[in-house]
C-alpha cells in the first residue's frame, strides 16, 4: 500500500504524545522509504537568542524517521529508537524547517535512515541525523 501524506498525518495524530503534536508537524510527502515532514517556526519552540532548539529539530527528525518507516512498509507498525545522532550546522531563526528522511537499509527487525534538516526555500543544510530504529511488529 503507498502512503499518501493525509495517512502520515495520521500515523502521527494516533501514534504519538501530544508534547510531540504540539510541535505542529506536517507529512509533506512520504514515499517508499522517504518522507519529508515541515516543522513550522514557532516562538514557542525558540531558545535563548531566537534560534529553533535543538531538541525540537531532532524530536522532528526522529518523528519523521518513524513516517518514513511506515512508508517503506506499507503502514505503521510499532517500533522504537535505538539511535539517533544529530549534527547543528547552523542556526534556524524564523523559518519552517523540512525534514527528508531516506531509509537506507530496511531490515525485518531494524530499519536505518538518514536525514538531513533545511529551512524552507534554502538548500543549506542545518542539521544533519542518522537513525537505527527497532521493528517490533
Amino acid at each position: 500500500m503507498t502512503l499518501k501524506p493525509a495517512d502520515g498525518d495520521e500515523i502521527l495524530r494516533e501514534n504519538f504524545a501530544p508534547w510531540v503534536l504540539e510541535l505542529g508537524l506536517v507529512v509533506e510527502k512520504v514515499g517508499e522509504g522517504s518522507a519529508v515532514l515541515r516543522l513550522p517556526w514557532s516562538d514557542r519552540l525558540a531558545r535563548e537568542g531566537g534560534g529553533l532548539s535543538g531538541q525540537a529539530m531532532m524530536a522532528a527528525a526522529d518523528t519523521g524517521v518513524v513516517v518514513a518507516v511506515a512508508g517503506a512498509r506499507g503502514g505503521f507498525v510499532p517500533m522504537t529508537t535505538v539511535q539517533l545522532n544529530t549534527s547543528f550546522q547552523r542556526p534556524v531563526m524564523g523559518r519552517d524547517v523540512l525534514v527528508a528522511v531516506t531509509i537506507s537499509k530496511l531490515g525485518r527487525t531494524l530499519a536505518f535512515a538518514d536525514v538531513t534538516l533545511t529551512t524552507d526555500g534554502d538548500s543549506a543544510t542545518v542539521a544533519q541525523a542518522s537513525a537505527v530504529y527497532a521493528i517490533m511488529g
